[in-house]
C-alpha cells in the first residue's frame, strides 16, 4: 500500500479544493512512486488507490503556538485547549480545530496547531469524497528537515506569489504569503531567522535565481526543495489536524465499511463450520451411545451377576484372564510364558549364557544381557523364533532386549 502526499497551496492563492496542488505518491519503503501537480478535486485515482492520504497545509494558513497546559490528560485537556489559546486568536474557537503537539521533556509548555475549521472541512471532505481511508492533515512548516542550532526554511512559488515556511523548533514555526519578489523574500527569511544560520529549500528550477541573490544575505544555504525531505520530516510529526473532524471519522467509518461483507462472510463461514462440527459430534456420539449399549447388553448376556458395567470391554478381558487362569491355561503376556518362549529361543544360538538379569513390568518380559555376549545377528535370530509363538521381541536399549505377548500365535 501507498501514502499520497498532497501539499496544498495557501488559502490567500488557493479559491477552492480545484485549486492547483503538487503532491507524491510514496510506498512503505519511503521510495517516492510518482509525483506531480493537479487540482484536489481531480485526483480521485491517487487517492483512492493509496492507503492513507497527509494533506500538508501551507504555513502560512496554519498557526503553531507555545502554551502552558495545566496537568490534564485525554478529554479534559482536549477540552480546555480552546481556552488555554483563546486569547492568542483574533477570532472565535469554535471556528477553529486545534492539534496538541506532544509533551516535551522539561518543558510545561505543549505546541498548539490553530487552522480554520470551515476551510479545513472543505479540504477533507474532497478526499474522502474521492474514496480517501484515512486523512491526516499538518503543518507545512514542521514538514521541513530539522536543522540543529539553525533555521529551515522554504520558498515556494504559487498562484499568487512566493509562500515562506519557516521552521525553528521541532514543534516549533510560521509561515507568510509573500509578494513574487525573491529578493525581498530573500530578506524577510533573513529577519525572521534572526542570527541564527539558515538552510534554505527552493525549487530546483529557481536555484540559480536564488544563487544570484545569496550574496546580498549572509548566513543562508540553500538546497534543492523534493519531496524525499519533506515525507521524512512528516513521518516524524506527531500532530494531526483532521483528527477532530466529523469528515475525517467519516472516512474511517467508510473504509470500515469496506470489510463489512468480507467481514460477514468469514463469520458466516465460521459459523457453518461450527455447525457442522457440532452436527457431527453429535451423530458420532449417538453411534458411540448405541455401540456401548450393545457391548453392555453382551457383557451382561455373559455375566449375568455383574451388577456394576463400567467398562463393558476391559471387564470382559479380565473376566476372559480369570477363567482361563482358572482352568491352568496361561495368558501370552504372563512371566512364565514369556520366560519359557524366550528359553526355548535361546537354542538357536551359538550360546546360551547370555542372560545377565530378568525383569517383568507392565506385562513385559526385560532381558538384560551381558556384555559382549551376542553379536548383531542375534536379535534378528530370537525375533523369528518367536513371532510364530505371538512374541515381539525389541531393543529397548543397548544389551536390553523386550518381550511382549501379543497374543497371536
Amino acid at each position: 500500500m501507498t501514502t499520497l502526499y498532497i501539499s496544498y497551496p495557501a488559502r490567500a492563492a488557493a479559491a477552492d479544493a480545484g485549486s492547483t496542488c503538487t503532491y507524491a505518491q510514496v510506498g512503505d519503503g519511503g521510495n517516492i512512486m510518482q509525483q506531480g501537480a493537479g487540482a484536489l478535486g481531480k485526483l480521485g485515482d491517487l487517492v483512492s488507490a493509496s492507503r492513507k492520504v497527509v494533506l500538508l497545509l501551507a504555513a502560512a494558513d496554519v498557526t503553531l503556538l507555545r502554551v502552558a497546559v495545566p496537568p490534564l490528560s485525554g478529554a479534559r485537556l482536549k477540552a480546555a485547549v480552546p481556552n488555554l489559546v483563546e486569547e492568542h486568536l483574533l477570532g472565535d474557537p469554535a471556528d477553529c480545530v486545534f492539534a496538541l503537539g506532544p509533551p516535551q521533556a522539561g518543558s510545561t509548555e505543549r505546541t498548539v496547531a490553530v487552522v480554520q475549521r470551515a476551510w479545513l472541512d472543505v479540504l477533507v471532505k474532497a478526499l474522502v469524497q474521492q474514496g480517501a481511508r484515512a486523512v491526516t492533515a499538518m503543518p507545512a512548516q514542521l514538514c521541513l528537515p530539522l536543522a540543529p542550532g539553525g533555521v529551515s526554511a522554504a520558498l515556494v512559488n504559487d498562484e499568487g506569489g512566493l509562500e515562506l515556511a519557516l521552521r525553528t523548533g521541532q514543534y516549533e514555526g510560521m509561515g507568510l504569503a509573500l509578494p513574487a519578489q525573491p529578493e525581498a523574500a530573500l530578506q524577510a527569511v533573513r529577519a525572521l531567522a534572526g542570527e541564527a544560520p539558515v538552510t534554505l529549500y527552493v525549487p530546483a528550477a529557481q536555484r540559480a535565481q536564488y544563487d544570484a541573490l545569496l550574496p546580498t544575505v549572509a548566513g543562508v544555504t540553500l538546497e534543492e526543495e523534493h519531496w524525499a525531505h519533506r515525507v521524512a520530516a512528516a513521518k516524524a510529526v506527531q500532530l494531526d489536524l483532521a483528527a477532530g473532524l466529523a469528515a475525517a471519522s467519516g472516512a474511517r467509518a467508510q473504509a470500515w465499511k469496506r470489510w463489512r461483507w468480507p467481514l460477514r462472510l468469514a463469520l458466516l463461514a465460521v459459523l457453518v463450520n461450527i455447525v457442522a462440527l457440532n452436527v457431527e459430534w453429535l451423530r458420532m456420539k449417538r453411534e458411540a451411545d448405541v455401540l456401548r449399549q450393545s457391548m453392555v447388553q453382551i457383557f451382561r448376556g455373559a455375566y449375568p451377576n455383574e451388577k456394576v458395567v463400567l467398562d463393558p470391554a476391559a471387564q470382559m478381558r479380565a473376566n476372559i484372564a480369570r477363567a482361563k487362569a482358572g482352568s491352568g491355561a496361561t495368558a501370552p503376556d504372563e512371566f512364565t510364558a514369556l520366560a519359557a518362549a524366550f528359553g526355548e529361543a535361546l537354542g538357536a544360538l551359538p550360546r546360551r549364557d547370555i542372560v545377565a538379569g530378568l525383569e517383568y513390568r507392565e506385562r513385559a518380559l526385560v532381558v538384560r544381557l551381558k556384555p559382549g555376549s551376542v553379536d548383531g545377528t542375534a536379535l534378528q535370530q530370537i525375533q523369528a523364533q518367536l513371532a510364530p509363538r505371538g512374541v515381539a521381541v525389541t531393543e529397548t536399549g543397548s544389551g536390553v532386549w523386550q518381550l511382549r505377548g501379543s497374543g497371536k500365535s
